[in-house]
């Protein structure tokens, strides 16, 4: 799958990184030509970069990354309202919170519907806006013996489907619909994902976040996440977890919980 990543802070980083290790290609665009050319140069010495416009352009699906209050500048600058995310997937994975009260700064729509309006054609999906980047760092991000359930939603007819057909990262995502790209997507970082309805439920998982945003700013551990928990899906032997938490300490980066959780 070929991804366009807007954004070079610690969650387009992260999700790239893990993305390009399972083989999907890579193009890092950004307001800032150095910072772009830094972690494309960290993913791989055949990773491109270039500006926000160069990624939107780039592949099927695009990874918008950048400081909310950043997102519709940048959208501006990538020229989405010339249609440049138009028969692409966009992911949003931003929290639009203040962090005085921890409360969201988007009044009655979210900032993944302002994201589709200003990006017309575009199959807006919202995802990975729950956790910060260090548990997406995590290989994989299980928690209690259980991997992470992510949320998604979207509009697209196809993102219902969470189960895509065999996977070739070489093929085009529109043989997935939007949901069940970022599906797969959610898949390669070891995750499990849980399709909550169309576009307008991001309100709501935005919502989720600002409060483990909060959470995060009051010195709780930055490897809290809310996971789904069935009583149908026995967790991991006390050892196997033992073992687990021990293994994700030791590679885990040190990261700044509210910055990373927000970008």
């Amino acid at each position: 799958m070929k991804i366009g990543v807007l954004g070079a802070g610690a969650m387009a980083s992260v999700l790239a990184g893990r993305w390009s290790a399972a083989g999907h290609e890579l193009f890092i665009g950004a307001r800032n030509a150095g910072a772009a050319r830094t972690l494309a140069a960290r993913l791989g010495v055949d990773v491109p970069s270039g500006s926000l416009r160069d990624a939107a352009l780039f592949g099927d699906v695009a990874l918008l990354a950048i400081w909310p209050t950043g997102v519709i500048a940048a959208l501006l600058q990538a020229g989405a309202a010339e249609g440049t995310l138009a028969g692409r997937v966009v992911v949003d994975c931003n929290n639009p919170v203040e962090t005085r009260s921890f409360t969201l700064t988007t009044g009655e729509a979210s900032l993944a519907e302002q994201i589709a309006r200003l990006a017309p054609g575009a199959s807006v999906v919202k995802a990975f806006n729950q956790c910060q980047a260090g548990v997406w760092a995590m290989d994989p991000p299980h928690f209690d013996g259980r991997p992470l359930t992510v949320p998604l939603c979207g509009n697209d007819p196809a993102s219902k489907d969470i189960t895509p057909p065999p996977f070739n990262v070489r093929s085009s995502v529109h043989e997935y619909g939007g949901g069940a790209c970022v599906t797969r997507l959610i898949q390669d970082l070891g995750c499990r994902a849980l399709d909550v309805g169309p576009l307008h439920r991001a309100r709501h998982l935005e919502a989720m976040a600002a409060v483990v945003i909060g959470l995060l700013f009051s010195g709780t551990d930055p490897l809290t996440v809310f996971n789904l928990v069935s009583s149908t899906a026995p967790s991991a032997p006390l050892e196997n977890r033992n073992h687990e938490e021990g293994a994700r300490a030791s590679r885990l980066p040190h990261l700044d919980s509210g910055d990373a959780v927000t970008r």
